[in-house]
């Protein structure tokens, strides 16, 4: 984590336990008071302003104690498909977008997240391609839940996944995809054939920069190429080549607490909140960064605000023919 977000968590927090303290101090106040009868009355008269504070600081305490409750209670489970439109000039032969659909970060865990509602949900939107940009578990009881959610995927249309950097550090040695028809990338191309246009998927697992290199030089000159990584932090690198028509990430989670007009408080990215949600241009390459559909794990509190569990429909078309542009004047 870098320290500017360090920074903003903590002031944040420090703002958190001034705002109660100082909520439960003018609670105790209040009763005093009224405990006191007259007296109280009497200081309330003799300091009109602190009545008005007191009111201020217990209404802004009690939206944050209701804000709580819908971070935890509400918008975890509160799906939201994203629809994206990405042209790229070398999706030749496409007689309409290729649709791809994109789900990341389950961190699933012993008890039940989003896992059941998503398949339904991924297959009313009728990809031809479906991928995973990794961090899979919490735990490791989620597993069973894990693959039989990527097993029904994988009926769905062609899956492909890579593994994020949860799954490399934390449960390395687990066995996440077999027998349930995904395919895992891990520094290699798989050819995708939709809508008569040819659309190579290069992916590799977080942090193992061979593969990735591997991946990226392993398909052929000139053609569509979408790379699956689970961190938005090497799109600089990937965009400067010049040959990589859209990178697909997750890991920031948008925030998974976000604040209105500052956006995302941890992204966990050296590139910190510049690619925190959302899809970008840089370059000639897209970058899209899915918040993902669970939480953080560890100590970290299963809560999101502002930042939606999120599964993303990426619509990549063909680029309008040159001599279909309106001629000048027009």
């Amino acid at each position: 984590m870098r320290f500017s977000e360090k920074l903003v968590i903590l002031v944040f927090l420090g703002l958190l336990v001034v705002l109660y303290l100082a909520a439960g101090g003018m609670l105790v106040h209040a009763a005093w008071g009224w405990l006191a009868g007259w007296r109280g009355q009497a200081w309330a008269t003799a300091h009109p302003w602190y009545v008005w504070l007191r009111r201020a600081v217990l209404a802004v305490a009690a939206v944050g104690v209701l804000c709580m409750a819908y971070g935890y209670f509400i918008e975890p489970r509160w799906v939201l498909v994203t629809r994206v439109r990405v042209v790229s000039g070398r999706l030749r032969g496409a007689s309409r977008p290729v649709r791809i659909v994109q789900v990341s970060d389950f961190h699933c865990e012993a008890s039940a997240g989003l896992e059941e509602e998503v398949p339904d949900i991924v297959a009313g939107l009728a990809p031809d391609v479906i991928v995973y940009t990794g961090d899979s578990l919490n735990d490791r009881e989620g597993l069973g839940r894990f693959r039989r959610c990527m097993t029904r995927l994988a009926e769905i249309a062609p899956t492909l996944a890579v593994r994020g950097n949860w799954d490399v550090d934390g449960f390395g040695g687990l066995d996440f995809f077999g027998g349930t028809g995904v395919r895992e990338l891990s520094g290699e191309a798989v050819k995708i054939t939709a809508a008569g246009a040819d659309v190579w998927f290069v992916g590799s697992p977080a942090y193992d920069k061979p593969k990735l290199a591997a991946a990226l030089a392993a398909s052929p000159e000139g053609a569509c190429k979408v790379l699956l990584y689970h961190l938005p932090d090497p799109i600089l690198e990937v965009a400067a080549r010049g040959d990589v028509d859209l990178q697909l990430s997750g890991h920031t989670h948008g925030g998974q607490v976000a604040l209105p007009f500052y956006g995302a408080l941890v992204t966990v990215s050296r590139h910190g909140k510049r690619f925190e949600r959302g899809l970008y241009q840089v370059g000639s390459t897209h970058l899209y960064v899915n918040r993902g559909l669970g939480m953080e794990g560890g100590p970290a509190p299963r809560v999101r605000f502002l930042a939606r569990p999120e599964i993303t429909l990426i619509e990549l078309a063909p680029a309008p023919p040159a001599d279909s542009a309106p001629e000048a004047g027009q």
